[in-house]
């Protein structure tokens, strides 16, 4: 007879609830309440929501907003209108906005420089670099507020109900917002929609201009 070790794990998990003294049942009965002000937990398969808290609330969502910048360039690549091996150049705009360390996070790309579309993707998702998500908003839309316009018009195709945008790399502005519902709908679109890309979000580390950083993700 074949066992799964899911299974296994689940029967295990029974028995032991099944021995636990009454009052140990109770506790492990208790709703559990997330010490975030907002949160939600969904199978992103499915879809099927198992925990939500204030999930519906717009608030400035910092760096995952960059999930929307991503995005945009994956379904362009998607359709074909983009291509990995295309190459933009870095204008000096989006260095000085996002390049320099002290503007944040960055994949430290050299102003004046060609980079690809892949190896910005890759600074975009695993560094977070903000020069990354400058260079592709321009090089795909000549500058980054038509690229926001794209970014709010692809918010509502997905279904987005509590989004808006106002820059590509999630910089503070009151009215630059998302709700937790809506990160976590984004994320399982691209994890549906992109399979062959969404291995990225896990590569461990990125180097660019000589400069190895860690996943931002850890």
């Amino acid at each position: 007879m074949r066992f799964h070790l899911r299974s296994a794990a689940c029967l295990l998990i029974a028995i032991v609830m099944a021995a636990l003294p009454v009052h140990a049942q109770t506790l492990a009965d208790e709703a559990y309440v997330s010490a975030a002000p907002q949160a939600i937990l969904i199978d992103a398969k499915s879809g099927r929501v198992f925990y939500e808290k204030d999930a519906d609330k717009a608030v400035q969502p910092g760096n995952m907003s960059k999930l929307m910048t991503q995005t945009v360039v994956l379904d362009l690549l998607k359709s074909g209108e983009l291509l990995p091996d295309t190459k933009f150049t870095v204008s000096t705009n989006a260095w000085k906005k996002g390049g320099a360390p002290s503007k944040g996070t960055t994949m430290y790309a050299k102003a004046k420089t060609q980079i690809s579309v892949a190896d910005l993707l890759r600074g975009a998702i695993v560094a977070s670099g903000n020069d990354a998500c400058l260079v592709l908003a321009e090089g795909i839309d000549g500058k980054e507020s038509a690229f926001v316009n794209r970014m709010n018009i692809k918010a509502e195709e997905i279904g987005l109900r509590n989004s808006r945008f106002r820059n590509t790399t999630g910089n503070s502005d009151p009215n630059h917002v998302m709700s937790v519902r809506d990160l976590a709908t984004l994320a399982r679109y691209v994890i549906l929609n992109h399979p062959d890309y969404f291995r990225l979000y896990s590569e461990k580390e990125f180097t660019w201009s000589e400069i190895k950083q860690p996943n931002r993700n850890p």
